[in-house]
């Protein structure tokens, strides 16, 4: 079984979604943080479920989940599971962003 580790930046990526979906509905907002951490908690059993993103076919070891309206991207590495960012599936997603968050070498 894999660890999972979130980066802190993946956690306030997280957040600040829940915030604004609590704008209109706080119950939303947590329903959504749980099912969030829901479907991230498989990764320990299952650490390759996601899919390699187009944007970052060069570099497979980077994977992401579409937990609707967002993205989540994570590496596997070692028996770990690192969860990097967080993003609206509706932005433009910025790869140095990621890159920028993983501290691997």
């Amino acid at each position: 079984m894999a660890e999972l580790i979130w980066a802190e930046p993946a956690i306030q990526d997280l957040d600040a979604v829940a915030d604004y979906i609590a704008l209109d509905n706080p119950d939303a907002a947590r329903r959504y943080v749980r099912k969030v951490f829901a479907e991230v908690s498989r990764l320990k059993v299952f650490p390759e479920m996601g899919q390699v993103p187009a944007e970052l076919e060069d570099l497979p070891q980077y994977r992401h989940l579409v937990i609707g309206p967002c993205r989540l991207f994570y590496r596997v590495s070692a028996g770990n599971v690192f969860v990097l960012h967080v993003t609206r599936c509706e932005r433009l997603f910025r790869r140095q962003v990621l890159l920028d968050r993983d501290e691997a070498p």
